[in-house]
């Protein structure tokens, strides 16, 4: 009787004593902050809605663009990339809410407008912002020229070119055309 005795008071013990650890370890306090979870989805939220205004106004502006290139016209091509210079304006410098080929492209489009739109001296400052921006980036037209390169052409940004050296630039055929035409006539 003496060992179901021991074991009998030791019982109450043991119930006593994972009790008090089961409770412990269930510690009601935190040493967290409260707002630090609210402070998270705040900015979560506010990211949202900066892409969903970025993502709005692009829109806008690809409308704006596909009106003025069946118009054909230059204020419409100047609206668009008013709209579209708008739309990278608002989501500042440095943003990760949206991707840098979609910053990219829009920016893009905005160098491209003011220039069929006629205002190449604006054309030229968001170019120069293009490439302090996206520094030794570049983007491909379907045809596999290369927009720095093209835009550089078009808005004077490199020196005058040999015949062979200007066939190398990654340009499309037609623009290089184009600028042989105008150098033929600027040279008589």
């Amino acid at each position: 009787m003496y060992f179901s005795h021991d074991v009998r008071c030791m019982a109450p013990k043991f119930g006593l004593l994972s009790l008090v650890l089961f409770l412990g370890a269930c510690q009601l306090t935190t040493d967290q902050d409260p707002t630090a979870g609210l402070e998270y989805r705040a900015e979560r939220y506010s990211q949202y809605e900066k892409k969903y205004a970025f993502e709005k106004c692009k829109d806008e502006a690809h409308e704006r663009d596909e009106m003025a290139r069946r118009k054909a016209g230059s204020g419409a091509y100047l609206t668009s990339a008013r709209v579209a210079e708008k739309c990278v304006g608002e989501l500042g410098n440095g943003s990760d809410v949206v991707s840098k080929d979609e910053q990219m492209r829009l920016n893009a489009l905005v160098v491209i407008n003011y220039f069929k739109g006629g205002d190449v001296e604006q054309a030229r400052r968001n170019f120069e912002t293009f490439k302090n921006r996206y520094p030794e980036h570049d983007l491909y037209f379907a045809d596999g020229s290369s927009f720095v390169a093209s835009a550089e052409a078009l808005l004077g940004r490199t020196d005058q070119w040999t015949f062979g050296e200007f066939s190398t630039l990654n340009v499309s055929a037609e623009l290089k055309r184009e600028i042989r035409r105008m150098h033929h006539w600027k040279n008589r």
